[in-house]
C-alpha cells in the first residue's frame, strides 16, 4: 500500500513562489513514477510535472522554466518548486504515484488515469 500526503500549499501574489511537498510511504520508492497534477475549479485534472526512478523529468508546457520537480529518496519526499506563479496556476495540487506508468504519462492526455495512488491534495491560490 502506498500513502501520499501533500503539504505546502497556500496563497501568494502573482510572481511569488511556493514549494509543495509530498510525503510518500512505500516499501520501495525507486519502483514508482511520481507526478504532480493540478485541478482548477471546473476543469479536469492535468499533469504538471513528473519524475521517474531514473531521475527523468517531464513538465507541462505551461510550467516549463518555472516549476521544478525533485525527489529526496532518503526522506521519501517529492517536491515541486514553483516560481513566477500566476493566477492560472491556481488549483488543487495532487501528488500521484504508479508502479507501471512511464514518466511521459504525467503530461499525456488523460494521464491522470495512469496513476493508481493519490494524495488528498493541497490548495494553491495565486492572486493578481
Amino acid at each position: 500500500q502506498v500513502h501520499l500526503t501533500e503539504s505546502g500549499g497556500g496563497s501568494v501574489e502573482a510572481g511569488g513562489s511556493l514549494t509543495l511537498s509530498c510525503r510518500i510511504s512505500a516499501y520501495n520508492l525507486n519502483s514508482f513514477t511520481m507526478g504532480w497534477f493540478r485541478q482548477a475549479s471546473g476543469k479536469e485534472r492535468e499533469g504538471v510535472a513528473g519524475i521517474d526512478s531514473a531521475g527523468n523529468t517531464v513538465y507541462a508546457d505551461s510550467v516549463k522554466g518555472r516549476f521544478t520537480i525533485s525527489i529526496d529518496n532518503d526522506k521519501n519526499t517529492l517536491y515541486l518548486q514553483m516560481n513566477s506563479l500566476n493566477p492560472e496556476d491556481t488549483g488543487m495540487y495532487y501528488c500521484a504515484a504508479d508502479g507501471f506508468s512511464p514518466v511521459s504519462m504525467v503530461v499525456a492526455v488523460n494521464g491522470r488515469n495512469g496513476f493508481g495512488y493519490w494524495g488528498q491534495g493541497t490548495q494553491v491560490t495565486v492572486s493578481s
